[in-house]
């Protein structure tokens, strides 16, 4: 069986294809595959690591006014849809999936169009302008959330759920607490603003920290993003912070094994892209959600807005985040087991623990028909 895989841009975009490749693997061990993303986007560097076989497509997005830059990149998306005709053409698949970016756009409408199988997996509660133009193409969509499936045809669309990593649910509390060396039965806050980080949740976690450091009854583990961690030790510096003093506080640049950290997290402060959302629900985790404003179509803002009516999460808008707000945020959760409980049962009650395995099973299920 051969697989065109394509999503790119973000690793929101990048990671749930690689789940969802991984679990194929695990139903059929022979499948073959092609993954199709852009030069320019994260997958250029993460798919090729991963070990699959990753060819380009040359296009972008276009800006929402008229401009000298968009008849250019009209012209590039012109070819990028030749290439891609040519690349599903050469590879034979049996079934293309796409898991969202601008790149998925040329190679799901090249197969709709081969009369090949096609699948979207949309992870946001309001698609992006691209998944809902293929959705009058393609054979299936597996919706992250149900409220996306308004968006689509009624006939096409399944809700899944969206993909998560299979570590995400294995990790230990125990593991992950000694892999940070922090004491498994305090309560801990994990914070982090996504790979790259977020300039709002950092500044305003200088603050809370602050006020923090004399209370060593709660962890917290803070992932600020590469670029932003020398600020952070700065202002805490300024602060009058001693981090050498306070173990409880633990301040990263990054984790590479984010799934641990979850593991000993009861609460946590996030941004709101689907991905991070799609493994907090999973493992039950309660959160405060920041979510970044300038998202396509606000989709942060509706997928935040979507836990928090749930009852598994507060919400703070990015504009209204101040180190007072937030710090008031998290004593009132910290200070009140029970809500911070029922807020763990709403979040654990939205998981979808077994997407990859069932998006995997629409998938093969398509490709067969």
């Amino acid at each position: 069986m051969n697989i065109i895989v394509s999503g790119g841009g973000t690793g929101g975009h990048i990671y749930p294809a690689i789940t969802i490749i991984r679990t194929i693997q695990q139903k059929v061990p022979d499948a073959k595959f092609l993954y199709v993303g852009t030069k320019r986007g994260l997958e250029a560097d993460i798919i090729p690591k991963e070990g699959l076989p990753f060819t380009t497509v040359d296009i972008q997005g276009f800006e929402r006014h008229l401009t000298a830059d968009n008849i250019l990149r009209a012209g590039r998306a012109m070819v990028g849809v030749a290439k891609a005709t040519r690349i599903v053409h050469s590879f034979k698949p049996d079934v293309v999936i796409g898991t969202g970016g601008y790149v998925c756009g040329p190679i799901l409408l090249a197969a709709s169009l081969m009369h090949i199988p096609t699948l979207i997996q949309e992870q946001n509660v309001v698609p992006g302008i691209t998944n809902k133009i293929l959705s009058k193409f393609v054979t299936k969509i597996a919706a992250g959330t149900e409220e996306a499936m308004k968006h689509f045809p009624a006939d096409k669309v399944v809700f899944t759920g969206n993909p998560i990593r299979s570590e995400v649910l294995s990790a230990q509390r125990e593991q992950g607490a000694a892999a940070f060396g922090l004491d498994p039965k305090k309560l801990t806050v994990l914070i982090s603003g996504g790979s790259r980080g977020a300039r709002a949740i950092n500044l305003a976690m200088i603050g809370v920290l602050k006020n923090a450091a004399p209370h060593p009854e709660v962890q917290f583990l803070h992932v600020t993003g590469k670029r932003g961690y020398q600020g952070v030790l700065d202002g805490l510096k300024q602060a009058g912070v001693d981090l050498a003093s306070c173990p409880q506080l633990l301040v990263k640049p990054y984790l590479y094994n984010m799934p641990q950290a979850m593991a000993v997290a009861d609460l946590a402060i996030f941004r709101a892209g689907a991905t991070g959302l799609a493994e907090l629900t999973a493992r039950g985790i309660p959160a405060i959600l920041i979510p970044y404003p300038y998202a396509a179509e606000n989709h942060q803002e509706h997928n935040a807005r979507a836990l928090e009516e749930a009852g598994a999460a507060r919400m703070i808008l990015d504009r209204d985040l101040t180190p007072e707000r937030l710090s008031s945020v998290l004593t009132e959760l910290l200070s009140e087991p029970d809500k911070l409980r029922a807020m763990a049962k709403a979040s654990r009650a939205m998981g979808r623990p077994q997407a990859a395995s069932d998006i995997a099973d629409l998938v093969l299920a398509i490709a067969k028909k």
